[in-house]
């Protein structure tokens, strides 16, 4: 839209840094140990000695503060952007050091707040009081020169009954004027690098390996398809899922549903950092899982938005989904897009009949593809408008 940006953050992965445009601040990663150390004392220490704990994320809030105040001035920034870092409590010091920065600077600024501690069931919550007084002090970052956008609908309604501040809807987007989820020369070779055989139908699972993901879901539909053809194909890794105890459930259960032949892990060939392919290793990126996918299964319970279903649209690739709450339906699924929708991941009969018919119809499933390509571009250009008139009315 012409404007000059410039970005500040604790990491930049695969990319080599423009110092025209880009400025590194370790201590802003969500890696960084002066992060990590906080979030363990935090949240899962409760012997720690919360003076230290406190002396600590004030410490490191004032540097970080320091040098956003310092990157903002010297670049003269006229507006600042907060991606989830002041709505999300994953880093106590960049929260409060952005906080400072804030209010030092005067500047407006946006926070485009993704998900919030509540919504994160017992994870952000302390065994220290000051710890969540400080939670629900600073998260999420509530100043008059500030300006809420959330991901959804359930997000602007809650900041509103929560702080009676309002909020625009900005859900996560993605480029439909770029390619994605093609058939090329270079992604043919997924099913033989995954030796599976040609005739081979692949479903895919295209998220981390979380218990809110719903994948035991998209494991039981393999077993009721009951075709020895089709295959679920999992991105994610075990190293998503903390303790592995989640992944350990998915492991016995395709043992226990002899599914070892049909469902693979996959992370080590598909990652979401993009192809690479070298004389030691290769690698497929998420466009080329879609693009040799049957269809997708989404089968979450609960999602900010949902990654996944912009992909698997934009790849027009059919979704199976899961309704889950508060998100999919106000947000995604009232708009019309032709899914097979489970209610609290009920995998009904008919339901199985559903996707079997989309699985196996090569024509009804181009159709669903199209249609919900289609669907969703027609309607994200609606938003768009909606958005411009809320604005500017």
């Amino acid at each position: 839209m012409g404007h000059n940006v410039f970005i500040i953050a604790g990491q930049f992965e695969n990319k080599k840094i423009n110092p025209d445009k880009e400025t590194l601040v370790p201590e802003m990663s969500f890696f960084s140990p002066e992060s990590y150390w906080g979030q363990k004392k935090a949240f899962h220490f409760p012997e720690i000695n919360t003076g230290d704990l406190i002396e600590h994320i004030h410490f490191y809030g004032e540097i970080i503060s320091k040098k956003i105040v310092a990157w903002a001035k010297e670049r003269k920034l006229d507006i600042l952007i907060s991606e989830n870092a002041s709505a999300l409590p994953a880093h106590l010091e960049l929260g409060l050091g952005i906080k400072k920065a804030v209010v030092a600077l005067g500047l407006p600024t946006i926070t485009h707040d993704h998900d919030f501690a509540w919504e994160r069931g017992e994870r952000y919550v302390s065994p220290h009081k000051a710890i969540n007084e400080f939670v629900e002090e600073h998260f999420p970052l509530r100043l008059p020169n500030v300006i809420h956008a959330a991901i959804n609908l359930h997000g602007k309604d809650t900041i509103k009954e929560k702080y009676n501040r309002q909020s625009i809807v900005m859900p996560n987007v993605m480029d439909f004027s770029e390619s994605f989820g093609k058939k090329n020369e270079i992604n043919q070779h997924l099913y033989r690098d995954l030796c599976l055989a040609p005739d081979s139908v692949l479903l895919f699972q295209v998220t981390r390996i979380v218990r809110r993901k719903g994948i035991e879901v998209a494991i039981n539909l393999i077993d009721k398809l009951q075709d020895q053809r089709v295959k679920l194909i999992i991105s994610g890794s075990a190293a998503d899922d903390e303790g592995s105890l989640y992944y350990n459930e998915l492991i016995e259960q395709i043992h226990q549903l002899k599914l070892g032949r049909q469902v693979q892990f996959a992370s080590y060939i598909i990652s979401n950092k993009g192809h690479k392919d070298t004389d030691t290793s290769k690698q497929y990126s998420l466009s080329d899982a879609y693009a040799n996918a049957v269809a997708t299964t989404y089968f979450s319970t609960y999602e900010g938005f949902g990654n996944a279903f912009v992909e698997s649209i934009l790849a027009k690739t059919p979704i199976f989904v899961n309704n889950y709450k508060p998100v999919y339906w106000p947000d995604i699924g009232s708009k019309g897009f032709k899914t097979v929708m489970l209610e609290d991941n009920n995998l009904t009969d008919n339901a199985v009949k559903e996707m079997h018919e989309i699985i196996f119809n090569p024509a009804l499933n181009k159709e669903v593809g199209e249609y919900n390509f289609d669907s969703f571009l027609y309607g994200y250009h609606l938003c768009l408008e909606g958005y411009c008139y809320c604005c500017y009315s």
